[in-house]
């Protein structure tokens, strides 16, 4: 059960690096936030042990340690996640609870 809570925290965090880092306002929740998060740390893991990263940069913190290449690895995957959902549902269709604009006409000229 610590595993897994420790796991949907460090998600969180990492997917609030990748928002933090994206520039921009994005139009995507808290929840999605952590989703992609959790996702993006899982994947960075996965590839950074696929790639052998080695842990020369450990930071240690108490009873918690990191490596700094592999929370690069896994921010970076965060900043394509929330760019994508940010394309996903900024579109017409999402955004039918807002009212719809209509298109400001041009002034006439009068010559």
């Amino acid at each position: 059960m610590k595993d897994v809570l420790t796991a949907i925290l460090l998600g969180a965090l990492i997917g609030l690096l990748g928002r933090l880092t994206l520039p921009g306002k994005q139009s995507i929740g808290l929840f999605s936030t952590g989703l992609i998060g959790f996702g993006a740390a899982l994947l960075g893991g996965l590839v950074a042990r696929a790639f052998n990263v080695h842990d020369d940069g450990m930071m240690s913190i108490g009873s918690l340690s990191w490596s700094w290449a592999k929370l690069g690895i896994q921010v970076g995957f965060a900043v394509v996640g929330v760019a994508l959902a940010q394309l996903l549902t900024h579109t017409r269709l999402a955004d039918n609870d807002r009212p719809a604009r209509r298109p400001r006409k041009r002034a006439r000229r009068s010559d």
